[in-house]
């Protein structure tokens, strides 16, 4: 039996090598998606353990927990502590870190790296160990700064150029003196680092005096775990914590692989649906070909085979066919990972140099999926085939389907499906994060009852095209027959593209609504011509709003200034705000009271005012961060959202209790209102900085959701894996027919059809299968964008259900387009056939 599978694959290699491909295809984006991670993760991890070459123990200050009515707060590491670390025994030395964001602007005037992968430091005296001097030297003064030297390359930079630098909103423009090598990870991932010496450092980042961290180094024979006990012996108990270098390292690693696990999982997600999709065709062609050899496999249990002979023959087949298919994924994920290594450095996502990791993880992965996965899709054709007994199979090609069975599977179907709708819609009533779990259980047995049901709704599906198709005569009444023969086999064909289909309807769905919401969103809550932020989200300098108060053509601004309080022995943060300007800057929804923010009177947003009980009128104490406290008066209660929330009091109130003032955005108001001309005369105004954004309504609402685009346009990518698959998939499916009706479409020659008539019929019925498959996968994907919108909409009050019809128009056009490219190769080789041979045929 064994050597008989062997020959059948040998037999049929041409109907095998469409499933090969489908199998090949999704084993290759899993194994390309392993070995890319782990490239990856591997280059990060040994680039920051090399960061931890300079460092043997790292002091850190402890965050003091909230107390009662105090505001936690981090203590400052200061130059005592500096000092006292240096001093312990076992320490070669200590050196006193200081870091903050800062943004280098390239000869245009462009931010370089990416906002937040744009930081700032301190370079340790003449000579720094952590960043070797490539070029020039060390910074001193206020005037000068040291840029790395993969920064320094990509703008054009040398040393004695002026950079124009920000760190908080004021634009610098020191002098470069000098330019660096390290292996800091976010330099190595496209960003940027800028070095001032440490007194400038610390005025620039509001640290006088102070460090966010002292690294010290072990004398020769001091080991780590030594030192950090020397040092927690020395340093004040309770305000610092120690770490040393290989927990820093181990502690670094883990994150990266943590976060590369994100990216892995993602990737797998939708491998795992190529290959889902690929199961359809593989056992669509173990069907075809089990049907095919009905009387071989009659003829092998009359000669004494049985049943379990049959069926391990059968996935003997399945074996051979998903060892091929796997090791030939294999080495195309290999080449996939490492194109992909390679891309990400043409695309400006610089990543550490590293050897291309391949695991022996991988290795087996690839190979256990490819070969299951074929084995599972042929088992149930194989059990199916031993079950026909001989004298039966003997007497007939077709082994058609019982009364019994379809009634079975038809009933099976609907209660999938009546159980997935029941739980989808349950889950939309529910909390948002309640629901994901359920409605990701209801959309499975939906789409897998869908799958059991599509032979019942093939036929009626494709009768309504019946009037279109016979436009094209007797080919198109030839084609709808053919595409309702087998009901099984059309069904398979068409599930595997709506399984594509349908994710791509439910999320474009989702991504429209969820535009239109933010676009309401922006344009309800905020009646403000401009916002003006930070390119990275960091904290404004109160500097930025006293430019912009002078400047010509403002009529209103107002400082969204947030700061840590205390109320009823919660920690609970504060919004400042202009209160004379705030009125007109905002057009927010008021539950009750009178919009007033002047003195102790507050406006709360509802969900603050549900958690703690209040109402206008309501009033309650609050303890500042520095200790001392004030009874406020709620004077209304508006409608929050995202945008706009919280406990808004004047700025003229909050700002004496601050230490240091800070500004997260600043809402505009001008005379001319929103004008390309006018937000030219604001960013000017603020020097052209290039880490300050100046933005109106339109441009906050895009570049929130620029972040749903990007997901939406990387999964029409991934998917498009899934489509491929799908078309080998029709590709194969007719083929196959084409051959098994060698000997009807031989009689349709002889009896007058034509060769165009032949390939027509072919097409159509390609056509009429991919449209079903379309039909199906869209009108799930519009339910599923539907119910996940009503979980979105709980918590965003302008959420609507937005159906791109042109979009859903489009996918039907690709859908007929995929079935018309599909049948190309199987119409062209139908309308080849000689007739006589074919009608001799078997």
């Amino acid at each position: 039996m064994f050597r008989t599978a062997l020959r059948n694959v040998l037999a049929h290699k041409a109907r095998l090598l469409m499933t090969v491909l489908a199998v090949m295809l999704g084993v290759a984006f899993v194994s390309g998606t392993l070995v890319f991670t782990n490239t990856i993760s591997n280059a990060f991890q040994n680039s920051s353990a090399k960061g931890f070459d300079q460092v043997d123990v790292a002091v850190r200050a402890k965050f003091q927990d909230s107390k009662g009515d105090a505001v936690g707060k981090t203590p400052e590491l200061t130059q005592a502590m500096l000092d006292t670390s240096a001093k312990v025994p076992g320490a070669a030395s200590a050196t006193g870190v200081v870091n903050g964001f800062t943004a280098i602007a390239d000869k245009k005037g462009k931010l370089i790296g990416g906002g937040f992968q744009s930081e700032g430091g301190n370079y340790w005296g003449d000579k720094d160990a952590r960043y070797p001097l490539k070029s020039g030297t060390a910074p001193h003064g206020s005037g000068e700064v040291a840029i790395d030297s993969e920064t320094a390359k990509r703008a054009g930079y040398k040393v004695g150029d002026t950079v124009r630098i920000s760190v908080d909103g004021p634009v610098l423009t020191p002098r470069i003196t000098g330019i660096f090598t390290t292996d800091d990870g976010n330099v190595a991932a496209g960003g940027s680092l800028a070095l001032f010496d440490t007194a400038t450092a610390q005025k620039l980042f509001g640290k006088a005096g102070t460090y966010d961290e002292i690294d010290v180094k072990a004398a020769a024979g001091t080991s780590q775990a030594a030192l950090k006990s020397a040092l927690d012996q020395a340093l004040p108990k309770g305000q610092t914590e120690t770490t040393t270098a290989q927990k820093l390292a181990d502690d670094q690693a883990e994150t990266i692989a943590s976060s590369m696990s994100g990216l892995k999982q993602g990737l797998l997600v939708f491998a795992g649906i190529a290959l889902f999709v690929g199961t359809f065709i593989i056992a669509n062609t173990f069907t075809m070909l089990v049907a095919q050899r009905t009387k071989e496999l009659a003829l092998l249990r009359a000669v004494g085979a049985s049943r379990r002979q049959v069926t391990r023959s059968v996935l003997v087949e399945a074996f051979v066919v998903g060892a091929v298919a796997a090791v030939a994924g294999l080495v195309a994920g290999i080449g996939i990972g490492a194109g992909l290594r390679a891309l990400m450095g043409t695309i400006g996502a610089t990543v550490p140099d590293g050897p291309l990791i391949i695991t022996s993880g991988t290795v087996l992965s690839a190979l256990a999926v490819g070969i299951l996965i074929t084995m599972l899709a042929a088992w149930l054709p194989g059990r199916r085939a031993a079950k026909i007994p001989p004298v039966a199979a003997m007497s007939s090609v077709h082994a058609t389907a019982t009364t019994k069975s379809l009634v079975l599977r038809n009933t099976l179907g609907a209660l999938f499906s009546g159980a997935g709708i029941a739980v989808v819609i349950a889950a939309t009533s529910m909390n948002g994060s309640d629901g994901q779990a359920p409605m990701g259980i209801g959309a499975v047995l939906l789409i897998i009852g869908v799958f059991i049901l599509t032979p019942l709704l093939s036929r009626p599906l494709i009768a309504a095209a019946a009037p279109l198709l016979r436009i094209f005569g007797i080919s198109g009444k030839l084609a709808r027959q053919n595409s309702v023969r087998n009901p099984r086999r059309t069904a398979a064909t068409a599930s595997a593209l709506m399984i594509g289909l349908t994710l791509i309807t439910g999320m474009t769905v989702m991504a429209g609504s969820l535009q239109q919401a933010i676009d309401r969103m922006a344009s309800s809550a905020i009646s403000a011509d401009y916002i003006v932020s930070m390119a990275n989200g960091n904290e404004l300098s109160p500097d930025v709003d006293k430019t912009l108060t002078t400047t010509s053509g403002i009529t209103a601004s107002s400082p969204l200034r947030n700061a840590p309080s205390r109320i009823d022995g919660e920690t609970e943060f504060l919004t400042g705000v202009n209160g004379s300007a705030i009125g007109k800057l905002t057009d927010l929804k008021v539950d009750s009271g009178t919009f007033k923010v002047a003195g102790a009177q507050v406006v709360v947003d509802d969900d603050t005012a549900k958690s703690h009980g209040w109402k206008a009128g309501s009033t309650f104490t609050t303890h500042y961060e520095d200790g001392k406290a004030q009874q406020l008066t709620v004077s209304a209660v508006y409608e929050g959202n995202a945008l706009i929330r919280g406990i808004m009091l004047d700025n003229a109130t909050l700002s004496p209790h601050q230490t240091d003032p800070a500004d997260m955005q600043i809402l505009v108001k001008t005379a001319d209102g929103a004008s390309s001309s006018t937000k030219d005369r604001l960013e000017k105004a603020l020097g052209s900085n290039p880490a300050v954004k100046v933005q109106d309504k339109k441009d906050l609402s895009n570049s929130i959701a620029q972040v749903f685009t990007l997901i939406l346009n990387m999964v029409y990518g991934l998917l498009a894996m899934a489509v491929i698959v799908a078309v080998l998939g029709v590709i194969n499916t007719l083929a196959m027919s084409v051959f098994e009706r060698s000997q009807e479409i031989g009689m349709l020659r002889a009896i007058g059809l034509d060769r165009k008539g032949i390939k027509r019929m072919v097409r159509l019925e390609s056509l009429v299968i991919s449209l079903f498959g379309g039909v199906l996968g869209i009108g799930l994907g519009v339910f599923f964008g539907w119910a996940a919108g009503e979980l979105i909409g709980a918590k965003m009050s302008t959420y609507e259900l937005v159906v791109p019809w042109a979009r859903m128009a489009l996918f039907l056009l690709l859908a007929g387009t995929v079935g018309v490219l599909a049948a190309l190769w199987p119409a062209r080789r139908a309308a080849k056939l000689n007739m006589l041979s074919a009608i001799k045929s078997e």
